[in-house]
């Protein structure tokens, strides 16, 4: 026979409690309401009635309701005074008919110093989207590193300038992402004995790798095929260039292009990735007067389509937009040796 202790020593299940009536609570309010009505009046009736005289806040919901559209107005009056002090763009704006794509260019006391020297230093300049500047100065005077440094290459030591509203150095990169370089000796040089199509062909390959969208690969190869196509016969429109009239057309070699031919091909291998700012170094080299006129008269067309050109030179012409003068010293050859350590 078991003790009692060892019955209470057993785990026993746990016992819940019964569970009301489902009217049990509608009889105690049956059975309290009879006493609540049999008080006199201004007496409490009982305890169990003050909860109903203290929940009375019922003003809670209208003013729940009044935040909320208080809340409204206040969001709604900040919107519209945001959108009243949005700042406004006071820089250079583009010519008429210039397109949209150009980059504005300003500078102010920009400078770069070598390790011998200044290369260039107090330029300032403001141009439009669309504009063509001319950097007009003689050989070494500092005037490749500056459009090196304006377009991202080269880093300056002195001063501010932005591209596009990209301010340099800070931004070097992106402003090379919406720049191109034409020709500029040592830097991008035309391969002699390269073929004019197979320039073109290379530049294509070249901008669809590097800055195109990596979305772009996943488009059919026909697609990409009629894409370059596109691009190149655009670029060799604006650069004024007809392979069909070279000697031996598209299979010309470069080392057998005319100097102003050789031109309008870097121009146009430029334009391939539709940049928005072009630079051509040494414009007016070993150029007559008739194909200095025509050089000049690309350039122009190719801004007036919207896109920004800096164009260096021995003299601007009367037609630029703007002209970038450098002062000619003694460290030519200093500025020579800061220029060929961008290549």
């Amino acid at each position: 026979m078991e003790s009692p202790d060892t019955e209470d020593s057993r785990p026993q299940p746990e016992k819940s409690a019964p569970e009301p009536e489902p009217n049990a609570e509608a009889k105690r309010e049956a059975v309290q309401k009879p006493e609540a009505e049999a008080a006199p009046d201004g007496e409490p009736a009982d305890a169990d009635a003050e909860p109903a005289a203290e929940a009375e806040p019922a003003p809670e919901p209208k003013k729940a309701a009044e935040s909320s559209k208080s809340a409204v107005s206040k969001k709604a009056a900040s919107g519209s005074a945001a959108k009243a002090s949005a700042p406004t763009t006071t820089g250079p704006r583009p010519r008429a008919g210039a397109a949209a794509r150009g980059a504005a260019i300003t500078a102010r006391d920009f400078g770069l110093k070598g390790p011998r020297g200044w290369a260039f230093q107090g330029v300032g300049v403001d141009a439009a989207p669309g504009d063509l500047v001319a950097i007009e100065g003689p050989s070494g005077s500092g005037r490749t590193c500056l459009l090196l440094a304006l377009t991202g290459r080269m880093r300056p030591g002195a001063g501010h300038a932005e591209v596009a509203g990209l301010r340099l150095p800070r931004k070097m990169a992106a402003v090379r992402r919406i720049s191109a370089l034409a020709h500029v000796p040592g830097v991008s040089d035309l391969d002699p004995s390269f073929t004019v199509a197979e320039h073109l062909r290379e530049g294509a390959l070249l901008r669809r790798r590097f800055d195109g969208s990596p979305l772009a690969l996943l488009r059919a190869r026909s697609g990409r095929a009629a894409e370059n196509r596109r691009r190149i016969e655009a670029a060799l429109e604006a650069a004024g260039l007809d392979p069909d009239a070279l000697v031996k057309g598209e299979r010309t070699s470069v080392r057998d292009l005319e100097r102003l031919e050789a031109l309008r091909l870097s121009v146009a291998l430029a334009l391939i990735g539709e940049p928005r700012l072009l630079a051509v170094d040494d414009t007016d080299l070993k150029l007559g007067a008739e194909d200095e006129e025509a050089a000049w008269s690309m350039l122009r067309s190719v801004a007036d389509s919207g896109v920004t050109v800096l164009a260096v030179c021995n003299e601007a012409p009367a037609h630029a937009s703007a002209v970038i003068r450098t002062d000619g010293n003694d460290n030519a050859d200093d500025n020579k040796d800061t220029e060929e350590g961008a290549a």
